[in-house]
């Protein structure tokens, strides 16, 4: 989004300037405009509101050429608004930008393709507030393609450490496990020693429910 165009909300008060924000929106998306009115009006926001705002900024060039009577009735329902006030909620908690744009796929991928049941999007939503910077990393080197020339042996661990240099063993190992506790994946034997080509492979240890993360992580 240009420049301009984020000059036309001007910093005033929280609530003339949660207003404009809304007002903005709606004039790229109108038919969102409504819902993010009704939310942004009855948030506290302070000094998130910038983080919120490039979250919706985002959203709106996401949507501007979505031409769907579904997506349009969905957002105009209140299991959307109540999903939309908890997803800005936690945006606006979340410091870290990569983190945001999660956030933000999340409400695009919602509103382009309605009909999840809203228990599994509170589900989805609350993984993301779990997850860290780190756990993407490492779920994006689980999810890399194997090297054709693996070598003979190896080991789970030894190809994480090959492709997060930045990260110490200890510190792999512990990610791994907790993302093992989220049920994103299924990796209890690190150190075990395998073929070159097993241990290169590790697109299998990612559960059904971790997939779904990585649809979103992808976009990241």
């Amino acid at each position: 989004m240009d420049k301009d165009k984020k000059d036309l909300i001007p910093a005033s008060t929280q609530a003339e300037t949660a207003l404009d924000v809304a007002a903005f929106i709606g004039s790229f998306v109108p038919w969102i405009g409504g819902p993010v009115s009704n939310v942004l009006g009855g948030m506290s926001l302070g000094r998130k509101l910038g983080r919120i705002r490039e979250v919706l900024e985002s959203l709106s060039e996401d949507l501007s050429e979505l031409k769907s009577k579904e997506s349009e009735n969905y957002v105009k329902t209140e299991e959307f608004e109540d999903l939309l006030e908890q997803t800005l909620k936690r945006a606006g908690e979340e410091r870290n930008k990569e983190k945001r744009h999660l956030y933000k796929e999340f409400l695009t991928d919602a509103i382009e393709s309605p009909g999840e049941s809203y228990d599994d999007q509170l589900r989805l939503l609350r993984t993301f507030e779990q997850i860290s910077p780190d756990h993407i990393r490492v779920l994006k080197a689980i999810a890399q393609e194997p090297d054709p020339n693996a070598g003979m042996m190896g080991s789970p661990i030894q190809t994480l450490r090959e492709r997060l240099p930045k990260l110490d063993e200890e510190r792999i190992e512990g990610l791994v496990t907790q993302l093992n506790d989220m049920r994103i994946t299924n990796l209890s034997s690190l150190k075990v020693i395998m073929t070159g080509r097993g241990a290169a492979d590790l697109r299998s240890v990612t559960t059904e429910y971790g997939k779904r993360i990585l649809k979103y992580i992808y976009e990241v």
